[in-house]
């Protein structure tokens, strides 16, 4: 028994000491229980330890061989008080067998070689982040993780989707193997490496892009623009064919602009000049300015009819007015559906949109040049520019088949890991691309019947640079993140985070997260950003997050009875997230005219025969003291204290 109870203040219980505590090992993090005799027995950790008292927080309780969490019961000052044993410890930390559904996630580092085994379905379904300072250990504990996941159970995943966007291309080292693991295990990787590809190359068929899409890729800035956009889109399938009656509808846009241009009341030459550039720009075989109107006596060239003579008039105006009313259609005719083109380029999305700006009076209005003019330039830069290469998709696919052609390797094989390489992209396109991405997972996932027969988990590294509360809102009505992560799950899409800098997240979808694993956080904003907007975090855990080595972290949500620090076993093989070595930079052979060599591990100066160099780890770089490797040790009936005894 440990003492007796003191004082019960909120959810701390101060304990008067009756054990000599310099005779103990380090109690602090270990779970007590308080024993009153009844059913349900209090179950706390300890928080603080001095030579005569201990800090105890209220966890949860345990009743009828189940712990529920939380601190709505408090002990009775009768309660004998002792270290909790291992079938206690099991209720809260769970099982050390990992049976189907479970998945290892790492060791406790407060019970010694205990292993912190997981629900899949309590973790995994729901949105999840992971945090931690750059040099903390995200990027292996996001492969260690997901490799455990797919490696630590006889019946792993394999119906599972998960879409990785990329941000410096570490992960394929991780996830390239799982094949070799497991025949039915596959990872797929894109890469934007359009220079010197080593995986095939991010393509999005421009078809596929809605409005919403065009108007994120296009960097629109208000409303008043989304209506050319989505004229664009009307006239695209229409203005790529060639059938008599798309020949039709273009003649009828152009001399609906051409019209307006002519009746303006603008002096003849500035008519005659817009009337030329239209048409020098927009025409077809039967509307162009080489077109001959034939009159009685005579027949000149649409050209020749614009002439203006020295008074400044243009004699034929009358003419060439009733010319074009001519190829305006009074009712335009539904053109069969053959007859459209469902495939087509970015350059003839900027076809289109040119004819959707004239149509839209872009000549006669300097209002709508201005606001409309903006989004023509930016999709011509982009069907010019060197990023054209990303939307040039080779054969004719619907968005089904894109996306389940994203899920299936070149030898037809399901793949449950799919990489985007989007490290090769500026910051503003990556950020296009993973929100179109991820809206065609989310659109793909709403409309399968049944609902929720599949589910797709969107992780997005560096998510600070992606998921934040972007203008999307006020242009578009929604931000596709936020939508995911209050809509997501009962569709079947889920969001993971992974960040060093929650703070400068959406607060909508950090607050929708149910599941964290936070590693050693420093920045004081983001360390009151997460203890204002996760739940269940007390001043104590803040407190430790600044303290954690290099792979260790504390874990809590829904998936985890209590918040539980734990380390993170090295995923094997491990992604390419090492920082630089200045020792081999530094320090290695230089060759340069009259240079002494110098060998490396050499001190010149020294006996040569002293060799200076480190010890060379993993693939010759210098082994970084990262995660702790204990080894494992069976559960004892108590639970054993870290370098101590346990106590009785």
């Amino acid at each position: 028994m440990l003492g007796t109870i003191k004082e019960i203040i909120d959810n701390s219980v101060i304990i008067k000491l009756n054990i000599d505590i310099n005779e103990q090992p380090n109690l602090i993090n270990i779970h007590v229980v308080f024993d009153d005799g009844s059913s349900r027995k209090v179950v706390g950790e300890i928080a603080n330890v001095n030579q005569n008292e201990m800090v105890v927080n209220i966890v949860g309780e345990i009743d009828n061989n189940s712990f529920i969490p939380g601190s709505s019961s408090k002990p009775s000052f009768k309660s004998s008080i002792r270290i909790i044993d291992a079938s206690e410890l099991e209720l809260l930390l769970g099982p050390q067998e990992v049976a189907p559904g479970k998945t290892n996630f790492g060791t406790s580092n407060v019970y010694s070689g205990y292993k912190i085994n997981v629900e899949v379905n309590e973790f995994f379904n729901t949105h999840f982040a992971i945090l931690g300072n750059s040099g903390a250990g995200k990027s292996c504990t996001v492969a260690s993780i997901l490799q455990k996941l797919f490696t630590s159970s006889k019946t792993p995943p394999i119906n599972s989707n998960l879409f990785f966007f990329d941000a410096y291309g570490e992960y394929t080292n991780a996830f390239s193997k799982l094949h070799e693991v497991n025949p039915l295990l596959n990872y797929k990787s894109y890469t934007t490496n359009t220079i010197e590809p080593e995986c095939e190359i991010l393509r999005i068929p421009p078809w596929l892009l809605d409005v919403d899409d065009l108007a994120l890729l296009l960097d629109v800035t208000t409303p008043t623009q989304i209506p050319m956009i989505e004229k664009t889109l009307k006239l695209v399938p229409i203005l790529t064919g060639s059938s008599e009656n798309v020949i039709k509808r273009k003649n009828d846009i152009i001399a609906r602009a051409l019209q307006d241009i002519l009746l303006s009341g603008n002096d003849s030459t500035k008519i005659r000049d817009q009337v030329i550039g239209v048409l020098t720009k927009f025409n077809t075989p039967t509307l162009n300015l080489e077109t001959q109107i034939v009159q009685p006596g005579y027949t000149r060239t649409f050209k020749q009819c614009l002439f203006v003579d020295k008074s400044g008039k243009m004699q034929e105006m009358e003419l060439v007015v009733e010319f074009v009313r001519g190829y305006i259609l009074e009712v335009a005719e539904e053109i069969p559906k053959e007859e459209l083109n469902p495939y087509y380029t970015l350059s003839d999305l900027e076809l289109a949109m040119e004819f959707a700006l004239i149509s839209e009076g872009i000549l006669k209005s300097d209002k709508v040049f201005d606001y409309a003019n903006i989004i023509s330039v930016r999709l011509h830069s982009l069907a010019t520019g060197d990023y054209k290469s990303y939307f040039e998709y080779p054969t004719f696919v619907n968005k089904d088949q894109y996306i389940e052609d994203l899920m299936t390797n070149e030898n037809n094989q399901k793949c449950q890991i799919i990489n985007f390489n989007i490290n090769y992209v500026d910051d503003r396109l990556a950020k296009v691309f993973t929100k179109i991405l991820s809206r065609m997972l989310f659109l793909k996932s709403s409309t399968t019947k049944p609902r929720g027969s599949r589910a797709f988990h969107i992780i997005i590294e560096e998510a600070h640079r992606y998921v934040q509360h972007d203008s999307d809102v006020e242009i578009l009505g929604y931000n596709i993140f936020e939508r995911i992560t209050k809509e997501g799950r009962k569709y079947g899409t889920f969001l993971a985070l992974i960040t060093q800098r929650p703070s400068e997240l959406s607060d909508t979808c950090i607050s929708q997260c149910a599941n964290f694993v936070v590693l050693r956080t420093l920045h004081p904003v983001d360390l009151k950003y997460i203890k204002e907007m996760v739940p269940n975090v007390s001043s104590e855990i803040v407190l430790q997050l600044k303290n954690l080595k290099p792979g260790n972290c504390i874990a809590f949500g829904s998936a985890f009875k209590v918040p539980i620090p734990m380390y993170i076993d090295l995923p094997n093989p491990r992604p390419l997230s090492n920082n630089v070595n200045l020792n081999d930079i530094w320090y290695r052979q230089i060759s340069s005219p009259g240079a002494k060599e110098i060998q490396p591990g050499i001190n010149p100066g020294i006996n040569p025969g002293i060799n200076q160099s480190i010890t060379p780890g993993i693939n010759g770089m210098v082994n970084p003291v990262a995660y702790q490797q204990v080894p494992q040790a069976p559960v004892a009936s108590t639970p054993q204290v870290p370098n101590g005894q346990p106590i009785s």
